[in-house]
Protein backbone atom coordinates (compact mmCIF):
# COMPACT_ATOMS: atom_id res chain seq x y z
CA UNK A 1 0.00 0.00 0.00
CA UNK A 2 1.90 3.29 -1.33
CA UNK A 3 1.96 6.07 1.48
CA UNK A 4 -0.20 9.22 1.35
CA UNK A 5 1.58 12.07 0.29
CA UNK A 6 0.71 15.78 1.28
CA UNK A 7 1.50 18.35 -1.54
CA UNK A 8 4.25 19.49 -2.72
CA UNK A 9 6.38 22.49 -0.66
CA UNK A 10 5.73 25.70 -2.67
CA UNK A 11 9.23 27.88 -3.01
CA UNK A 12 9.41 31.17 -1.50
CA UNK A 13 8.68 34.07 -3.33
CA UNK A 14 11.77 35.47 -3.25
CA UNK A 15 13.19 32.48 -4.81
CA UNK A 16 10.31 32.20 -7.30
CA UNK A 17 11.09 35.56 -8.16
CA UNK A 18 14.76 35.63 -8.39
CA UNK A 19 14.35 32.85 -11.00
CA UNK A 20 11.83 34.01 -13.08
CA UNK A 21 13.63 37.13 -13.16
CA UNK A 22 17.30 35.38 -14.47
CA UNK A 23 15.37 32.88 -16.94
CA UNK A 24 13.94 36.11 -18.66
CA UNK A 25 17.63 38.17 -18.35
CA UNK A 26 18.69 35.16 -19.72
CA UNK A 27 16.42 34.34 -22.69
CA UNK A 28 15.48 38.39 -24.09
CA UNK A 29 18.42 40.31 -22.06
CA UNK A 30 18.65 42.25 -18.72
CA UNK A 31 18.04 45.74 -20.28
CA UNK A 32 15.02 44.36 -22.70
CA UNK A 33 13.34 42.61 -19.55
CA UNK A 34 11.06 44.66 -17.29
CA UNK A 35 9.72 44.63 -13.98
CA UNK A 36 6.49 43.59 -15.34
CA UNK A 37 7.77 40.95 -17.40
CA UNK A 38 9.26 38.83 -14.61
CA UNK A 39 5.97 39.46 -12.07
CA UNK A 40 4.24 37.89 -15.36
CA UNK A 41 6.32 35.14 -15.97
CA UNK A 42 6.22 34.68 -11.40
CA UNK A 43 2.15 34.92 -11.56
CA UNK A 44 2.69 37.88 -9.12
CA UNK A 45 1.76 41.52 -9.17
CA UNK A 46 4.38 43.86 -9.00
CA UNK A 47 4.11 44.87 -5.23
CA UNK A 48 5.39 41.49 -4.36
CA UNK A 49 8.49 42.06 -6.67
CA UNK A 50 9.31 45.01 -4.69
CA UNK A 51 9.16 43.59 -1.64
CA UNK A 52 11.74 41.15 -1.94
CA UNK A 53 14.16 43.50 -4.31
CA UNK A 54 14.37 46.77 -4.81
CA UNK A 55 15.53 46.66 -8.76
CA UNK A 56 16.21 44.57 -11.26
CA UNK A 57 20.55 44.27 -10.19
CA UNK A 58 18.74 42.86 -6.68
CA UNK A 59 17.34 39.38 -8.63
CA UNK A 60 20.98 38.93 -10.10
CA UNK A 61 22.40 38.60 -7.09
CA UNK A 62 19.24 37.05 -4.57
CA UNK A 63 21.43 35.14 -2.82
CA UNK A 64 23.98 37.81 -1.28
CA UNK A 65 22.13 39.31 1.54
CA UNK A 66 21.72 36.09 3.37
CA UNK A 67 25.48 35.27 2.63
CA UNK A 68 26.68 38.99 4.05
CA UNK A 69 24.76 38.05 6.90
CA UNK A 70 26.07 34.84 7.51
CA UNK A 71 29.42 36.37 7.73
CA UNK A 72 28.94 39.24 10.02
CA UNK A 73 27.86 36.14 12.19
CA UNK A 74 30.59 33.93 11.43
CA UNK A 75 33.14 36.92 12.34
CA UNK A 76 30.87 37.88 15.18
CA UNK A 77 31.40 34.90 16.83
CA UNK A 78 35.16 34.23 16.15
CA UNK A 79 37.62 34.41 19.10
CA UNK A 80 40.08 36.98 18.02
CA UNK A 81 42.97 34.66 18.23
CA UNK A 82 43.52 34.38 14.95
CA UNK A 83 42.37 37.52 13.09
CA UNK A 84 43.57 37.15 9.49
CA UNK A 85 42.70 33.19 9.24
CA UNK A 86 39.24 34.19 10.56
CA UNK A 87 38.77 36.67 7.84
CA UNK A 88 39.60 34.21 4.80
CA UNK A 89 37.52 31.74 6.76
CA UNK A 90 34.70 33.99 6.05
CA UNK A 91 35.64 34.59 2.57
CA UNK A 92 35.16 30.37 1.63
CA UNK A 93 31.28 31.46 2.89
CA UNK A 94 31.11 33.70 -0.11
CA UNK A 95 33.04 30.62 -1.94
CA UNK A 96 30.44 28.06 -1.15
CA UNK A 97 27.77 30.12 -1.63
CA UNK A 98 29.08 30.11 -5.79
CA UNK A 99 30.06 26.48 -5.85
CA UNK A 100 26.72 24.98 -4.42
CA UNK A 101 25.31 25.88 -8.04
CA UNK A 102 28.32 26.34 -10.63
CA UNK A 103 25.87 26.28 -13.49
CA UNK A 104 24.43 29.47 -12.46
CA UNK A 105 27.16 30.64 -11.05
CA UNK A 106 28.70 30.88 -14.23
CA UNK A 107 25.95 32.17 -16.07
CA UNK A 108 25.60 34.88 -13.99
CA UNK A 109 29.43 35.67 -14.01
CA UNK A 110 29.13 35.84 -17.81
CA UNK A 111 25.81 37.87 -17.71
CA UNK A 112 27.21 40.44 -15.27
CA UNK A 113 30.02 40.64 -17.78
CA UNK A 114 27.98 41.41 -20.37
CA UNK A 115 26.06 44.40 -18.82
CA UNK A 116 27.96 47.25 -17.07
CA UNK A 117 25.30 48.41 -14.97
CA UNK A 118 25.69 44.37 -13.11
CA UNK A 119 29.42 44.87 -13.19
CA UNK A 120 28.75 48.08 -10.99
CA UNK A 121 26.37 46.48 -9.01
CA UNK A 122 28.68 43.81 -8.32
CA UNK A 123 31.60 46.16 -6.88
CA UNK A 124 28.78 47.62 -4.53
CA UNK A 125 28.50 44.05 -3.30
CA UNK A 126 32.18 43.25 -2.78
CA UNK A 127 32.68 46.38 -1.16
CA UNK A 128 30.14 45.53 1.41
CA UNK A 129 31.94 42.15 2.39
CA UNK A 130 35.17 43.87 2.50
CA UNK A 131 33.39 46.74 5.19
CA UNK A 132 32.43 43.36 6.68
CA UNK A 133 35.88 42.01 7.13
CA UNK A 134 37.75 45.45 7.69
CA UNK A 135 35.31 46.29 10.89
CA UNK A 136 36.09 42.92 12.07
CA UNK A 137 39.74 43.06 11.93
CA UNK A 138 39.95 46.93 13.15
CA UNK A 139 38.14 45.43 16.62
CA UNK A 140 40.97 43.03 16.71
CA UNK A 141 44.19 45.32 15.82
CA UNK A 142 42.66 48.64 17.80
CA UNK A 143 46.00 48.93 20.21
CA UNK A 144 48.15 48.36 16.75
CA UNK A 145 49.36 52.12 16.06
CA UNK A 146 48.26 51.66 12.23
CA UNK A 147 45.71 48.85 13.17
CA UNK A 148 42.87 50.89 11.08
CA UNK A 149 45.07 50.97 8.42
CA UNK A 150 46.28 47.27 8.43
CA UNK A 151 42.93 46.26 8.78
CA UNK A 152 41.80 47.88 5.48
CA UNK A 153 44.82 46.34 3.66
CA UNK A 154 44.36 42.88 4.86
CA UNK A 155 40.08 42.84 4.10
CA UNK A 156 41.36 44.48 0.92
CA UNK A 157 44.06 41.89 0.31
CA UNK A 158 41.35 38.71 1.11
CA UNK A 159 39.06 40.15 -1.44
CA UNK A 160 41.54 40.30 -3.94
CA UNK A 161 42.68 36.85 -3.65
CA UNK A 162 39.24 35.22 -3.33
CA UNK A 163 38.17 37.13 -6.08
CA UNK A 164 41.02 36.16 -8.59
CA UNK A 165 40.80 32.79 -7.79
CA UNK A 166 36.69 32.72 -7.87
CA UNK A 167 36.71 34.71 -11.22
CA UNK A 168 39.38 32.60 -12.91
CA UNK A 169 37.00 29.17 -12.07
CA UNK A 170 34.07 31.04 -13.11
CA UNK A 171 35.39 31.97 -16.51
CA UNK A 172 36.73 28.10 -16.86
CA UNK A 173 32.90 27.48 -16.82
CA UNK A 174 32.95 25.98 -13.44
CA UNK A 175 36.05 23.24 -14.16
CA UNK A 176 38.21 22.27 -11.14
CA UNK A 177 38.29 22.33 -7.96
CA UNK A 178 37.39 26.03 -6.85
CA UNK A 179 37.96 25.33 -3.24
CA UNK A 180 41.35 24.36 -3.68
CA UNK A 181 41.93 27.30 -5.98
CA UNK A 182 40.53 30.00 -3.36
CA UNK A 183 42.85 28.08 -0.53
CA UNK A 184 45.67 28.60 -2.65
CA UNK A 185 45.39 32.14 -3.34
CA UNK A 186 44.00 32.67 0.60
CA UNK A 187 47.15 31.05 1.97
CA UNK A 188 49.32 33.36 0.11
CA UNK A 189 47.41 36.58 2.16
CA UNK A 190 48.54 34.58 5.21
CA UNK A 191 52.12 34.19 4.29
CA UNK A 192 52.39 38.00 4.10
CA UNK A 193 49.99 38.90 7.34
CA UNK A 194 50.40 35.91 9.28
CA UNK A 195 48.63 35.43 12.36
CA UNK A 196 48.67 37.65 15.17
CA UNK A 197 46.14 39.25 16.42
CA UNK A 198 48.18 42.71 17.42
CA UNK A 199 49.62 42.71 14.17
CA UNK A 200 52.54 43.91 15.39
CA UNK A 201 54.86 41.87 13.17
CA UNK A 202 54.22 40.37 9.72
CA UNK A 203 56.34 37.15 10.52
CA UNK A 204 58.75 36.20 13.37
CA UNK A 205 62.46 36.99 12.60
CA UNK A 206 63.41 33.54 13.01
CA UNK A 207 60.66 32.57 10.04
CA UNK A 208 62.30 34.93 7.70
CA UNK A 209 65.07 33.78 4.75
CA UNK A 210 68.84 35.09 5.42
CA UNK A 211 69.90 37.39 2.91
CA UNK A 212 73.50 37.40 2.07
CA UNK A 213 74.74 40.39 -0.10
CA UNK A 214 78.12 39.77 -1.76
CA UNK A 215 79.97 41.53 -4.45
CA UNK A 216 82.20 40.14 -7.00
CA UNK A 217 84.19 41.26 -9.71
CA UNK A 218 82.77 41.10 -13.03
CA UNK A 219 85.80 39.43 -14.27
CA UNK A 220 85.25 36.76 -11.85
CA UNK A 221 84.60 33.12 -13.05
CA UNK A 222 81.88 31.44 -12.55
CA UNK A 223 83.27 28.62 -10.43
CA UNK A 224 84.77 31.91 -7.55
CA UNK A 225 81.32 33.43 -7.41
CA UNK A 226 79.41 29.50 -6.40
CA UNK A 227 82.65 29.36 -4.29
CA UNK A 228 81.82 32.62 -2.29
CA UNK A 229 78.29 31.98 -1.52
CA UNK A 230 78.99 28.71 0.06
CA UNK A 231 81.11 30.14 1.90
CA UNK A 232 78.74 32.75 2.85
CA UNK A 233 75.96 30.12 3.40
CA UNK A 234 78.88 28.15 5.50
CA UNK A 235 78.27 25.46 2.79
CA UNK A 236 82.40 24.82 2.93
Amino acid sequence: MSEARGPAKKAPMREVLAKAAFQLFMERGFEQTTVDDIVARAGVGRRSFFRYFPSKEDAVFPDHESCLADMTAFLDAADGDDPVGAVCDAARIVLRMYATNPEFSVQRYRLTQEVPGLRTYELSVVRRYERTMAGYLRGRYADAEDGSLRAEVIAASVVAAHNNALRSWLRSGGDGDAEAAVDHALGLVRDGWGSGATGSEVAPPEAADEVVVMVVSKRAPMWRVVQRVESALGQD
